[in-house]
């Protein structure tokens, strides 16, 4: 008798376990934690292998000039460039269209994944109000350190994304904090480097 309570105890408790494994295994989905700001800079950051701040620099402005930025300030004892990309939206766009219009540039893919992740919220409540205040421009904007590290250069990269209102008041703001994104701009910083020291 006491044999045959110990399998039924044994079979209960396989069974309860193989049901709370498969509640674990196919529960729901958490969003990843957020990145903390250490995590951001380490892949806002690049070393490349030259001492030679102002090549390194200029190669930076020549990325973002080739992708449509226009430089606002470059203060070359510091390592400072800052720039902006704006895209016109068609007129008079409302807040929630934002995502679905389509400009046909390369940052529009960017624009679609920050605001459609980050600014939903926000947009559905843009949408209630009942003023003339409309979605006019999308904004990339761009702040580039450059600084000498021993036989090295060190670029910090950071990307910010806006929405702005036909008044030029930001409906939205974000920081592009996406891995492949840096990745992507450090490699043109690269080749532009290589092509910066060939003179090309």
């Amino acid at each position: 008798m006491l044999k045959r309570l110990l399998e039924g105890f044994v079979v209960v408790v396989l069974l309860v376990g193989g049901t709370s494994a498969c509640t674990i295994i196919n529960g729901p989905r958490q969003s990843p934690a957020p990145k903390t700001q250490l995590e951001v800079r380490e892949f806002q950051t690049r070393e490349f292998d030259t001492n030679d701040t102002k090549l390194v620099l200029k190669a930076v402005l020549n990325v973002l000039q080739d992708d449509g930025f226009v430089v606002k300030n470059a203060v070359i004892d510091l390592g400072l460039l800052t720039a902006t990309k704006e895209l016109q939206l068609s007129g008079g766009t409302r807040a929630s269209n934002t995502a679905n219009n389509n400009t046909g540039d390369a940052w529009e893919e960017i624009f679609n994944q920050i605001f459609r992740t980050k600014g939903r919220a926000q947009s559905q409540r843009s949408t209630t109000t009942t003023d003339s205040r409309y979605n006019k421009f999308k904004v990339i904007e761009v702040s580039i350190n450059v600084s000498e590290i021993g036989k090295r250069s060190r670029v910090r990269a950071n990307f910010l994304a806006k929405i702005l209102d036909n008044n030029g008041v930001q409906a939205e703001v974000y920081t592009i904090d996406d891995m492949k994104f840096y990745q992507d701009f450090f490699a043109k910083v690269d080749k532009g480097i290589f092509l910066q020291r060939q003179g090309l």
